[in-house]
């Protein structure tokens, strides 16, 4: 993760993100450029309050940055009502536009997938929001259906990624319900199928997933936690579209750094100014996946 470094007695001056989301709460502590000088995640527990204080006070003090240099706390996500101190309230939804808009300003599809939810967004080349879907009522094809289906198979949820990338077997899994697919992989598990081969599976159900919320057009950008720990969906939803698909630096973040950018925004900065002066922005971005 790469971050800038801040000189102790610099003077500069900082915007907060905070992000908290069901699952993790996300902090993302921007300068008057728009770089990412220090970030901190964490799980958002049951107290939204002391957590998201907490999550930025450890961000701030990754950063070696101290509160009096913030210029305010944007807040988003599931209890952005929740962070003390935010100047500005903003959606998720909102947020993960801004975010993903600024590393890559043309139209494009944002996947989000987070711990309890995914998300479609639709984006134009102007960085509108045109259209979103977004499956609230079922875990199927997040971050806790994950989780659910590591403890079945006696895994932590850190090895899947790894576990799949040796797969030699494709094996179908359903989408619709984690509860069905933990009896389903119960019998895979009683046929002697690998294990590496249905993890694999739990990655091709969760884009089968993606494809039943809304058709997957043009530009695909991937943003979550889901996807910051395993990288290989990218490439088993590559397989499944025409389009390229990419993903921003930091794709857990996307929330935190979008609710920020929407502080510099309230200071009077142009954005888009900011990533003209920023030519470099892409450093250290994930490679995009050109499928087939």
């Amino acid at each position: 993760m790469r971050v800038k470094s801040v000189e102790s007695g610099s003077g500069a001056m900082f915007w907060a993100g905070v992000d908290v989301g069901a699952a993790t709460t996300k902090a993302a502590i921007l300068d008057e450029k728009a770089n990412l000088v220090s970030f901190h995640v964490q799980k958002s527990g049951v107290d939204y309050v002391s957590g998201s204080r907490e999550c930025l006070e450890r961000a701030l003090e990754r950063g070696g940055i101290s509160e009096d240099s913030l210029k305010g706390i944007v807040a988003t996500g599931y209890g952005r009502y929740n962070v003390p101190g935010a100047k500005l309230v903003k959606t998720e939804i909102s947020c993960h536009t801004k975010g993903c808009f600024f590393h890559f300003p043309e139209a494009c599809t944002i996947v989000d997938i987070g711990g309890q939810d995914c998300k479609v967004i639709r984006v134009d080349e102007s960085g509108k929001r045109t259209a979103f879907k977004m499956n609230r009522k079922c875990a199927a094809g997040t971050g806790a259906f994950l989780e659910e289906v590591s403890l079945r198979l006696g895994l932590d949820v850190s090895q899947l990624d790894s576990l799949a990338r040796v797969s030699t077997k494709r094996i179908k899994l359903g989408s619709y319900c984690t509860v069905f697919t933990s009896t389903e992989i119960l019998a895979l598990i009683r046929k002697g199928e690998k294990v590496e081969d249905i993890v694999r599976g739990l990655f091709e159900a969760i884009a089968q997933r993606l494809l039943e919320m809304d058709p997957l057009q043009g530009t695909v950008v991937m943003t979550g936690g889901v996807v910051a720990h395993n990288p290989v969906l990218v490439d088993v939803l590559g397989e499944k579209i025409p389009g390229p698909i990419k993903v921003p630096p930091n794709p857990q973040l996307i929330g935190a750094f979008g609710a920020a950018l929407y502080g510099l925004e309230q200071e009077g900065e142009s954005i888009s100014e900011v990533r003209r002066v920023r030519s470099n922005i892409l450093e250290g971005s994930s490679p995009v996946c050109n499928p087939g």
